[in-house]
This record gives structure tokens, C-alpha cells and sequence, in this order.
């Protein structure tokens, strides 16, 4: 019988389609806390004002904002949102490599074009697809981005395009295969 690597799953699609809904509902199934971390927008009055990492360890901080008048040491900018690199290095991919020393599934939500700009962000996701004790669920930007592309190609990649009309079911189709 042929060894079997631990799953590497990244979904993919058009923004807003529901892909990190997708992994939250997936989280609430499983029988065992993972680790890694996930992202989610911040609203005010309505308006997204940024985003920010949630760990599943509990821990959340502001990955990127529009708000011009907060001091962010080391950042960078994508169109209207001002990303905060300390936050990746100092939350983000912690979080990431303690869920793999303890080979837990790896929640990444998400590698994209925000996390790309750190440099220890993307060691770690490659560091997490290359350990074969390791399974992993996660998102990826669908549009070409350097360190994106390297990662879909990946051996133990599987890219899972999420859409409106599919995102309901992949729910069960992911927890059936988590569990395998």
C-alpha cells in the first residue's frame, strides 16, 4: 500500500465567494481543535475598515486598516489597506508553527496578496507544505501572485474552487475528507 501524504487543501475562487466561511464552518466540525489562524473583516458603520487575523489559540490583531492616523511601524500598502508586518511575524506565523509542532490540522486562512508581503509568513506555509506530519486547510488568492503560484504547485496541493452555487456543500465534502 502506497503512503498517503497528509491532505494539503487550499481553496480558491473569486473574492467574497464565501471561501473563509467555507473553513469556519468546517472548524465547528471537527472533533479536534486545529491550529493556524484565519481572517476576517472589520466594519464600522457598515464600511469595511480592514481586516484582521484571528488565531484559534485566541488571539486577534489588526492585520490591515485604512485608517491613516495609526502609527504601524513596519507596513505596506495595497490599494486603500495599510499591512501591518508585525502582526504577520508576530501572531500570524507563530500561530502556524505551533499548530505544526504539535501536527494538529493547519488552519491558513489566507495566503494572499497581504500575508505575501511577509517574508516569514511564506517561509512558514512552505515550511508547513513541505512536512509530510502536517495536514492543512486553507485559502489562496485565485489571482497570480509569485509566492501564490509557487504554492498551487505544490505536490501536496489540491486546489478547491469554491463558488456561490458550490459553497454549501463543500462544507460536508471537507469534513468527509478531514476525517478520512
Amino acid at each position: 500500500m502506497a503512503n498517503v501524504l497528509p491532505l494539503a487543501i487550499l481553496l480558491t475562487g473569486a473574492p467574497g465567494v464565501g471561501k473563509s466561511t467555507v473553513i469556519q464552518r468546517v472548524i465547528e466540525n471537527l472533533p479536534e481543535r486545529p491550529g493556524g489562524f484565519f481572517t476576517r473583516e472589520v466594519r464600522r458603520n457598515g464600511e469595511r475598515v480592514g481586516f484582521e487575523i484571528v488565531t484559534l489559540d485566541g488571539e486577534t490583531a489588526m492585520l490591515a486598516m485604512t485608517d491613516a492616523h495609526t502609527v504601524i511601524a513596519r507596513e505596506k500598502r495595497l490599494g486603500q489597506y495599510r499591512v501591518n508586518l508585525e502582526v504577520i511575524d508576530s501572531v500570524a506565523v507563530p500561530a502556524l508553527h505551533r499548530a505544526q509542532a504539535r501536527s494538529a490540522l493547519v488552519i491558513v486562512d489566507e495566503i494572499g496578496p497581504m500575508e505575501i508581503f511577509s517574508n516569514a509568513f511564506c517561509d512558514a506555509v512552505q515550511q508547513l507544505l513541505d512536512d509530510t506530519h502536517c495536514a492543512v486547510l486553507g485559502t489562496i488568492v485565485a489571482r497570480p501572485y509569485h509566492f501564490a503560484n509557487d504554492v498551487k504547485k505544490h505536490p501536496r496541493v489540491e486546489l478547491v474552487r469554491v463558488t456561490r452555487e458550490n459553497r454549501d456543500e463543500l462544507v460536508q465534502v471537507l469534513d468527509a475528507r478531514l476525517r478520512e
